[in-house]
C-alpha cells in the first residue's frame, strides 16, 4: 500500500471519529522503523475504530494522519511517547 503526506496540522486535538477517515495516509519520512516496544501501537497518540463496513481504521492524533494496516506494529515517528501508557494503561482511547 502506497502511503501519501501526512497533516501538517499538529495540534494533538482529537478528532471526532467521523473526521479522521478523510486523513491522509502518513508517508514512510514520518513513519520510520522501529524494532522495540516504541511502536505506533504503544504511542498515546495512537487511535482504532471501527471504520466503514467494521474495517480498522488507525490513526495518529498528534499528526492527525491515518496509519495503514501493519504499520501501527514495526513503525513509529519522533512523536513517540509513553507518558499515558504509564498512567493509564496500553489502550488510552477506552478510559
Amino acid at each position: 500500500m502506497a502511503l501519501s503526506r501526512t497533516r501538517a496540522n499538529r495540534s494533538g486535538t482529537p478528532a471526532a471519529q467521523g473526521d479522521c477517515e478523510a486523513w491522509s495516509y502518513l508517508d514512510l519520512g514520518v513513519l520510520r522503523p522501529s524494532r522495540s516496544r516504541k511502536v505506533c501501537m504503544t504511542c498515546h497518540w495512537f487511535r482504532h475504530h471501527a471504520g466503514p463496513e467494521c474495517i480498522p481504521v488507525l490513526t495518529c492524533q498528534l499528526h492527525q494522519g491515518l496509519i495503514a494496516q501493519g504499520e501501527h506494529l514495526i513503525r513509529r515517528c519522533q512523536g513517540w511517547t509513553d507518558d499515558m501508557v504509564r498512567q493509564r494503561g496500553w489502550a488510552p482511547e477506552v478510559g
